[in-house]
């Protein structure tokens, strides 16, 4: 083991660094290399590692909540600057993964009744799905609870506490302060201020610089001697003032160092903490996360397996670029960097710190309803354009603003009319014949615009045929240059602004007239256009394949661009003279031609992610006459989404509103806490609800006045005074979890409400306790309500919906099939029966009622017809790892229809013949005293007698 090296703290080794001041930051890998200043410097240029890979890092991400769109930002902007480095020629590796350990994962994996594994592969999955469907070309995905990782904590721990002189490595001390368990950190206590919760008026103490509760705490723990290392720090600071991007973040983690320093406290004993890695000689204590989880990142460069010192060949370390959010600036630039100093390992080479994104400028929250789920962003948008819209919107500055109108503006001004609409012009011309991109090369690689270019001095009429020269010039520099400061925005704008450039270009030289002439001169002239607008579409397809890979890929094959000449050094004018297409031109036939382009329509982009479920499923059920408007609106959907997406949303297109409100399909819920790729996180908004929406639809008033009784539960109608107990569930981070729902404030919920029992396709009523005899053993007649359905007697909610059956071959009948939805609260009332006592009284009351049901469904839609209205079958779909819940529907004699779906739901289905055969055996037992009863207020317990 190689022991600390007092040089690094007593002064630095005297060799120039090789790192050049200035006021702009300059792209690691354009650097010129120099001596290493010291071992720790950040960059390492000994002959060992002069052609190291370039190693670029995300933090990894926490697994205590779902993926949201600042961890996709973040995704994508790593892997567009690994992308960049290898089309520069470079080899390039990058690490992204989750975080396992810590407080706030033991408490959530408890509140879910999960062993904190279990709950970490849950959620860590999550995070791949979100790298695979972002089209994320990571090649290290690490989890802290890997063995490999574990190790390597291990030993840097071992390193820490015996490697080094005593006052610089680990102490054992007592420990009092400020600690924050959503942060996992301690805060000074010039660093903390009183608070009130505004819900409860509760006095609290939060941390000034995020807000989070703090509460104060005594313990004995490992100190790291972090001020032992301020000036070694300050130091570094000073002779690296462009380590850290923007600039500004540096001056703000400098105050921290000169003002804020303490020693760092990097265990927390077991009886507070048992999820994390142990100290491997001190039982009692457990690593502190944030140490266990910035080892990941040499963890996969080869520590504690390939090397173990920096007299090691150290593999891809140091990491050439590390990516972060700032709000985690202060571990990655003053915790990481100490750690590394006093194990004598060279730092990362550079930190790039971005911001936080909002909705429409406002802080994405969950009890406003307007976070963003990735995943649907992703469906909605393709992969390459919502890729393209956050490199070109992120920002290292200032808090960045995500809406859908933005993208949609982004999308058809620079997409489509600007790429897309270039192309089309250039490659797919709408006229008959008669040019190629292929015939325009070519002449330029024999030699034939020779002459042409000689006479371009002599004859000034010809200047608008050279005036894209000096554009198609800069471009390719411009954007490197961007790059290289890994300036994506301005990248973007660089290919951009050619673009632009080149469709004046085009509408100034009209193509269109000069293939009409039959001279020589003409068709050279038209060569020379074709030749020159190609290039600048073949330079911008080069360029742009970091950010959209999928779409320029497309785009130089449709050029005709071979594989091998992709790479930044073809990204010149006449560096690649062997590509090009015959004339293809663009069809008229068919209306739905527009949807077979490179950058199709989109859904309108003043509609919420709701809203654009809700638009689906009116196409998909409607009777127009005009199918093939209809078939052009589902080509569309098709085009922007994937045809694969759009079958599975066609599936459950009529479930849309049971998903808003959770997937849960039995006692415990679904099982699976996010709905997982593909299922949209709604927007709930008091405008966009698609609860809201179904009020057009009429009203379903059946059950209005109805109590059904039996044995062993009660069902009532939804009703105003069960909002602020169902509430109440819905605050509960583990039956959000387990609900997939977002939390809405208590004004939406009532709106809510009253959406959800007026709506005309479905029916939803509160379980409670069953009813109490009578004191003389009679039967009850009326149900009061704010009595029997009182809170304390409240255990969950099921809920019937009506949409279409897509799978009744005979498309004449109007088929209907019903989806049961049901959910029991709390974890002391499941395992009681109420799940399945709820179903059996349920699909009593359906073929009791099924007529009645049928018509108020109908009356007043448009759709269908009363007389034709049939009830098909019965449906639950569950995910695939809820055992519990399927065990229950088979027990009720639903059966299991196909393999796991798209969203890793199983579907349980129902033939309703054979539901009516069950509720027939149930009469003689399972729904034993089963009564409809008449349920209200005390006026109508008047009027009833």
């Amino acid at each position: 083991m190689k022991p600390f090296g007092m040089h690094a703290l007593w002064g630095l080794r005297c060799t120039k660094s090789r790192l050049a001041s200035r006021s702009c930051w300059v792209c690691p890998s354009c650097q010129p290399r120099h001596v290493r200043q010291c071992r720790w410097s950040s960059s390492d240029g000994s002959p060992k590692s002069t052609d190291k890979p370039y190693y670029i890092t995300t933090p990894i991400f926490y697994v205590n909540a779902a993926p949201h769109i600042g961890h996709l930002y973040t995704m994508v902007l790593t892997d567009v600057l690994k992308r960049w480095q290898q089309i520069n020629g470079n080899e390039a590796f990058l690490c992204t993964g989750t975080d396992e350990h810590g407080m706030k994962i033991q408490r959530a994996a408890a509140k879910e009744g999960m062993h904190p594994k279990e709950f970490c592969d849950s959620n860590s999955n999550k995070f791949r799905e979100l790298a695979a469907s972002a089209d994320i070309a990571h090649d290290f995905f690490i989890r802290t609870t890997d063995a490999e990782h574990k190790e390597a904590v291990k030993q840097f721990w071992l390193q820490l506490k015996h490697g080094l002189p005593e006052k610089l490595g680990l102490y054992k001390g007592s420990h009092e302060g400020w600690y924050a368990v959503s942060d996992e950190c301690f805060y000074p206590e010039d660093m903390v201020q009183p608070s009130i919760v505004p819900q409860t008026g509760k006095k609290i103490m939060v941390s000034v610089e995020t807000d989070s509760e703090v509460e104060w705490i005594k313990e004995e723990t490992w100190f790291f001697p972090l001020t032992k290392y301020k000036d070694a720090l300050l130091k570094f600071y000073d002779e690296n003032p462009d380590w850290i991007t923007p600039a500004h973040r540096m001056n703000e983690v400098r105050n921290w160092v000169e003002n804020h320093l303490e020693d760092l406290s990097i265990t927390r004993p077991v009886s507070r903490l048992s999820w994390g890695i142990p100290d491997p000689e001190d039982s009692k204590q457990t690593i502190y996360v944030w140490v266990d989880a910035l080892i990941n990142y040499i963890t996969k460069a080869g520590y504690g397996t390939r090397w173990h010192s920096a007299s090691d060949d150290m593999g891809l370390w140091p990491a050439d670029l590390q990516v972060i959010g700032k709000d985690i600036l202060r571990f990655h630039t003053i915790y990481w960097p100490a750690l590394l100093m006093a194990l004598d390992l060279p730092l990362p080479k550079r930190i790039l710190c971005h911001n936080h994104w909002t909705m429409s400028n406002r802080k994405m929250s969950k009890s406003l309803g307007n976070v963003v789920n990735p995943f649907f962003a992703v469906q909605r948008w393709d992969v390459d354009p919502l890729r393209y819209f956050l490199m070109r919107n992120g920002s290292f500055s200032k808090d960045m603003s995500y809406s859908n109108q933005l993208i949609g503006s982004v999308y058809a001004k620079d997409l489509k009319a600007n790429i897309g609409n270039l192309f089309y012009r250039i490659a797919r011309p709408k006229v008959t014949a008669k040019w190629s991109t292929k015939e325009a090369v070519a002449t330029y690689r024999d030699g034939g615009f020779q002459d042409f270019m000689n006479m371009k001095a002599a004859d000034s009429s010809q200047e608008r045929y050279f005036s894209l020269e000096s554009h198609l010039k800069k471009a390719t520099p411009a954007f490197c240059e961007e790059m290289d400061y890994c300036n994506t925005g301005g990248a973007i704008r660089a290919v951009f602004n050619l673009l632009r450039e080149t469709n004046r270009y085009v509408s100034d030289t009209e193509p269109w007239n000069l293939v009409k002439n039959p001279d020589p001169e003409s068709r050279a002239l038209l060569n020379w256009v074709i030749f020159n607008s190609a290039e600048a579409l073949r330079i911008a397809g080069i360029l742009l394949q970091p950010i959209m890979p999928t779409k320029a890929s497309e785009l130089l094959n449709e050029l005709g661009v071979k594989p091998e000449r992709r790479t930044v050094q073809y990204a010149r004018k006449g560096k690649d003279v062997d590509y090009g297409t015959e004339a293809q031109p663009s069809s008229d036939k068919g209306r739905t031609k527009k949807w077979d382009t490179i950058f199709p329509p989109t859904p309108n982009a003043n509609d919420s992610d709701a809203e654009v479920m809700e638009q689906l499923r009116t196409m998909l059920q409607s009777k127009t006459k005009n199918k093939m408007n209809q078939m052009a609106e589902l080509l569309a959907m098709e085009a922007r989404m994937g045809e694969e997406a759009v079958t599975k949303l066609r599936m459950n297109h009529s479930q849309d509103e049971s998903q808003v409100r959770g997937m849960r399909m039995s006692e415990g819920g679904s099982g699976t806490a996010y709905p997982g790729p593909g299922l949209p996180n709604f927007n709930l908004s008091r405008t966009t609800s698609l609860r809201h929406a179904s009020r057009k639809q009429g009203n379903m008033r059946i059950n209005e006045k109805t109590a059904i009784a039996t044995s062993q539960v009660l069902l009532v109608p939804y009703e105003a005074h069960h909002v602020l107990n169902y509430h109440g569930w819905m605050q509960d981070p583990s039956i959000q979890e387990a609900t997939a729902s977002e939390p809405m404030s208590l004004e939406e919920e009532y709106e809510n409400q009253q959406s959800w029992r007026t709506a005309r396709d479905k029916l939803t009523f509160i379980v409670c306790e069953p009813l109490q005899a009578t004191p003389d053993g009679g039967d009850v007649r009326f149900v009061r309500a704010k009595d029997a359905d009182a809170d304390d007697r409240m255990r969950g909610d099921i809920n019937f919906f009506l949409y279409p059956d897509e799978e009744e071959e005979d498309t004449s009948q109007n088929g209907l099939i019903g989806e049961v939805d049901v959910m029991i609260a709390d974890t002391e009332h499941r395992g009681q029966g109420f799940g399945g006592a709820s179903v059996r009284a349920l699909l009593t009351y359906l073929q009791r009622r099924l007529a009645e049901i049928l018509k108020e469904h109908t009356t007043g839609d448009g759709s269908l017809n009363q007389g034709d209205a049939k009830l098909t079958g019965l449906m639950a779909k569950i995910k695939q790892g809820n055992v519990g819940s399927r065990a229950l529907f088979q027990k009720l004699g639903f059966r299991q229809r196909g393999e796991v779906n798209y969203f890793g739901e199983v579907t349980m289905v129902m033939e309703w013949g054979e539901a009516e055969r069950r509720v027939e055996e149930w009469a003689r037992g399972e729904v034993e005293g089963y009564r409809e009863v008449v349920y209200g207020v005390l006026a109508d317990e008047l009027g009833e007698s």
